[in-house]
């Protein structure tokens, strides 16, 4: 059997756990928001569980499906050892799923994540930019924040990429970054786009389906583009040799 011949079940194994690692945080986001709509989660319900400091505040009110950008994250970290394994991938996971839920809730809900894109968007409206362009400006600038901790998180899974692969590496990396500032950006407006009430109020009814609707919308296109997964790093080539 030739070298090739041998490789063809562990691609197959490969590309399979990579669609899984692809989509699966896209569905534990839409879980995220369906429990809180089939526990009628509040404000004052999560604060009374303790959780004070990550459900009050202005980011809580004027950004409340952003709970669903922490789990996309938080899962797509912790799924990286699917997609390399071995000891890389178990702690590009560990650092993976610290550095989102460290960026995206300290101090307080929204983290630097928020924060970072708040203040730049917020500057560039005052300088007298559009409203459209501050805006753009805030979610480039959150996912650059947040994708960078995803970005960093799979670095140390997979290592750089191979020789010969940079130019693509490059481009796919860009692809979905952009994926990320649409999906930040797509969660921002949430409220313009229909979304009232929650997190003062639990959501129900046309709410749910809105959220739903709005979760789905921001982050299928990251995920689309992670079913196109990395063809490998530079330590793997070499390990196949």
């Amino acid at each position: 059997m030739s070298a090739a011949a041998g490789d063809r079940p562990g691609a197959r194994t490969s590309s399979r756990t990579g669609h899984l690692a692809a989509l699966i945080p896209l569905g534990a986001a839409l879980a995220a928001v369906a429990l809180a709509a089939a526990t009628g989660a509040t404000q004052g319900s999560l604060a009374s569980a303790g959780l004070d400091a990550w459900v009050y505040g202005f980011f809580a009110d004027r950004y409340p499906l952003f709970f669903a950008a922490i789990v996309y994250g938080v899962v797509r970290a912790a799924l990286l050892p699917l997609s390399a394994p071995g000891w890389r991938g178990w702690l590009g996971a560990v650092f993976g799923v610290a550095l989102v839920v460290a960026l995206s809730l300290h101090p307080t809900y929204g983290g630097l994540v928020l924060r970072a894109g708040f203040s730049v968007g917020g500057v560039a409206f005052l300088s007298g930019q559009p409203m459209a362009l501050a805006q753009g400006l805030g979610a480039v600038v959150a996912a650059s924040v947040f994708g960078g901790a995803l970005g960093f998180a799979a670095l140390i899974a997979r290592g750089l990429p191979r020789r010969g692969t940079w130019r693509r590496a490059l481009v796919r990396g860009l692809l979905r970054f952009v994926a990320l500032a649409w999906a930040l950006g797509l969660l921002a407006a949430a409220r313009d786009l229909g979304l009232s009430g929650f997190p003062r109020r639990p959501l129900a009814g046309t709410q749910t389906m809105v959220s739903l609707g709005i979760v789905l919308a921001a982050f299928l296109p990251h995920a689309i583009l992670g079913l196109a997964g990395p063809r490998g790093s530079v330590e793997t080539a070499s390990a196949r040799r």
